[in-house]
């Protein structure tokens, strides 16, 4: 009997998130994707700043603590992984830039003052953390937000599990964050569509994939319009200020982490450099400049 596609829909990380997996047992499949599911649980209840339980609060409560906090593996590898993000981008990517969520109100579209943004400037900066062993030491008023990388990685964590799990053909989305556990049968890959900032009910592109990851950043879902201006809610740690250049972008890799990164990094550059960064990353990706052209490589159309 061929496998047929079992898909599970369900609310996490503060999106809409969908597995899905071929399988000949439909009560298997049931038992496998909640696994997967759980897993999805478990690290945004392990990373999200919002939880006051979380692992993450309890890092960003010890800063200024002299003893620091002890951190595990897993979270000594998110850290690598953003410092790596920090050096490669120069100082843009940076999730020691938590503090700017505590002025910018993307709720109420509250824009703070320059002298606010000047006030909390010194407290950002990857540099500044110190890790010795296994401890983390953040200087006084520092805050960490993960939420440039968790989602990516948490898609790239539960299709390993996946994997792990025996399931050979299947598709991890996570808010718009694509893992593939494995491609389609017979190799068929997944055809994702990239939302159209402009236009909701259209795409920007497709990209096909039958592993690795997929990840998009832009500033279409989360900003706010002030006296005719718009603020994008992805912020340059450097300035204290949105980002101004590319408005969405979209990036395939290897792993749903490096896409996210990459795509990030694109939106936080200006528009040209953003664009030249994509084309010499050699990765498949697509973007919507702010005359809203589109381009990009490694797309169906």
């Amino acid at each position: 009997m061929d496998p047929s596609l079992k898909r599970y829909t369900f609310k996490a990380m503060g999106s809409y998130c969908e597995i899905q997996v071929y399988s000949d047992s439909r009560i298997e499949a049931k038992q496998l994707i909640q696994r997967l599911a759980g897993e999805v649980t478990r690290l945004e209840k392990k990373y999200s700043r919002f939880e006051p339980q979380s692992f993450l609060s309890d890092i960003n409560a010890s800063h200024g603590n002299k003893l620091g906090i002890k951190v595990d593996s897993e979270t000594q590898a998110l850290f690598n992984h953003a410092l790596s993000c920090y050096e490669q981008s120069e100082g843009l990517f940076d999730i020691t830039a938590g503090i700017l969520h505590y002025i910018w109100d993307f709720q109420r579209g509250i824009v703070p003052t320059q002298g606010q943004i000047d006030e909390v400037l010194p407290h950002i900066g990857y540099h500044k953390l110190v890790a010795k062993k296994s401890r983390l030491f953040l200087p006084k008023n520092m805050q960490i937000d993960l939420g440039g990388i968790v989602k990516e990685y948490a898609a790239d964590a539960t299709a390993k599990l996946g994997r792990d799990l025996g399931i050979t053909h299947g598709l991890i989305n996570l808010g718009g964050d694509f893992a593939a556990i494995g491609p389609q049968p017979d190799e068929k890959p997944w055809t994702i569509g990239v939302a159209n900032p402009k236009e909701d009910a259209s795409l920007m592109a497709k990209i096909d994939i039958t592993r690795g990851g997929l990840a998009s950043s832009g500033d279409y879902e989360r900003f706010f319009e002030h006296e005719g201006k718009r603020y994008s809610h992805i912020l340059n740690p450097k300035t204290g200020w949105p980002s101004s250049g590319l408005r969405a972008v979209s990036v395939a890799s290897p792993l749903c982490a490096i896409s996210g990164s990459f795509a990030t990094i694109a939106m936080l550059k200006d528009e040209e450099d953003g664009k030249k960064f994509l084309e010499e990353s050699n990765l498949s990706h697509v973007y919507m400049d702010s005359s809203e052209e589109i381009g990009g490589v490694g797309l169906k159309v």
